[in-house]
């Protein structure tokens, strides 16, 4: 049910149980999945979708034009996925032609209050960024990462799966999945095992992810030496696929 003082275009799309608060702005285009809640004097507008379940609390500001100043009022979409938790005051843009043209946010994720993500980014599912955690455009984030408080990442950066920045990080590499990492630049500071054990993962995998990381940074071995040495191990440890895949991606290199 939405408020008599929310401002709903007739163009835009909600389906059955979105509520809308009062004072809050939905623009044409915008189409709201079933159940989602939208708090007071939210804008949400451009080409944006919404999937099920998904809670927007007050001020935040959801499919805004890109801030890119080679952005010229080209059509680009948002898409966000189910059970995504967006908290006061977050901004997220539309993606650019520059890129493909779409900003995308997955499942069940948590961005907290003041965070920001940029034209062209890609969340995973499970992420979570903790208050005035910033990304640049372009920038990916992997499934079940999380970044600190005022975590700064700067455009086109990758951030693995399970990766860790710890508050106040500077991001201007890559990230590892499994990887912990803080400071300014952000360093690495092992792998992530308290995250990776409240996932269920077993002591023999969580051992297994410490030898592909004492690999990548432990033996001075070149990026591609380290690679050869992930894959023989990946045959009896599954997990350490996520390593090579995100090696072979990597057009940034990675923190080291």
């Amino acid at each position: 049910m939405s408020h008599s003082r929310a401002i709903i275009d007739p163009a835009a799309e909600l389906d059955e149980g979105v509520s809308v608060g009062p004072f809050s702005v939905i623009g044409a285009g915008v189409r709201i999945g079933r159940d989602t809640r939208i708090g007071p004097h939210v804008v949400i507008r451009g080409d944006t979708c919404i999937g099920a379940d998904n809670q927007i609390f007050q001020f935040a500001s959801v499919g805004e034009d890109p801030q890119d100043k080679k952005y010229a009022g080209e059509p680009t979409r948002l898409e966000i996925g189910e059970r995504n938790v967006i908290r006061e005051f977050t901004t997220i843009n539309r993606g650019t032609v520059q890129d493909a043209g779409v900003t995308r946010i997955g499942n069940d994720n948590l961005l907290m209050a003041y965070t920001h993500v940029a034209h062209d980014c890609v969340l995973g599912d499970h992420t979570i960024l903790a208050n005035a955690a910033s990304l640049g455009g372009h920038v990916q984030v992997g499934d079940w990462a999380i970044l600190g408080g005022f975590t700064i990442v700067h455009q086109f950066c990758r951030i693995g799966a399970h990766a860790f920045c710890a508050m106040g990080s500077q991001l201007q590499k890559d990230i590892p999945p499994y990887t912990m990492v803080s400071g300014q630049p952000a360093r690495p500071h092992g792998i992530n095992s308290e995250g990776l054990r409240r996932r269920g993962f077993s002591s023999a995998a969580i051992t297994a992810i410490k030898k592909g990381y004492k690999v990548l940074y432990k033996q001075g071995l070149t990026l591609e030496q380290a690679t050869e040495q992930l894959r023989d191990l990946a045959a009896d440890s599954p997990d350490l696929a996520l390593y090579i895949e995100f090696l072979q991606r990597s057009a940034r290199s990675i923190v080291r």
